[in-house]
């Protein structure tokens, strides 16, 4: 459902989160390492996700990623998704028909529209901070 880009963006996002709650700043290649992402590839989502100030960035021998409590807890899950796949999970047609909407429906476009109603409250309800929280008890589910 989710481009590989988001996917890895989700995963760096929340490992950053895990560790900005210890006080720790983490290094894309620590990120890289620990969510099984390529650097070069984690290093771009980073910087788009910095960039719109999902994510902080620093430079210099202490530098890194981090995210403060705040933006842990303000950040939902809907916020990743629209930096890096854009808004058309919430509106393009499951199929990807041009012409696919209420009156001229696919074949699954009620289905779908159920579907998408549920992502969209979860998307919504999800924040940074939640999904950390509740990974830091079982990191194994994050780093595999």
């Amino acid at each position: 459902m989710f481009s590989k880009t988001c996917k890895y963006g989700i995963k760096a996002l929340i490992y950053i989160a895990t560790q900005s709650v210890e006080g720790k700043r983490v290094t894309i290649g620590e990120i890289s390492k620990k969510t099984d992402t390529p650097e070069a590839f984690t290093a771009k989502i980073l910087g788009t996700l910095s960039k719109n100030g999902l994510v902080s960035s620093f430079t210099g021998p202490n530098g890194g990623f981090e995210i403060s409590d705040s933006k842990m807890k303000s950040v939902k899950m809907r916020d990743i998704v629209s930096v890096i796949d854009g808004n058309e999970i919430f509106w393009q047609c499951a199929l990807g028909l041009t012409g696919c909407d209420d009156k001229n429906p696919c074949p699954v476009h009620n289905q779908f529209t159920e579907v998408r109603s549920k992502l969209v409250v979860m998307l919504e309800s999800a924040t940074v901070y939640d999904m950390a929280t509740e990974l830091r008890a079982n990191m194994d589910i994050l780093l595999r």
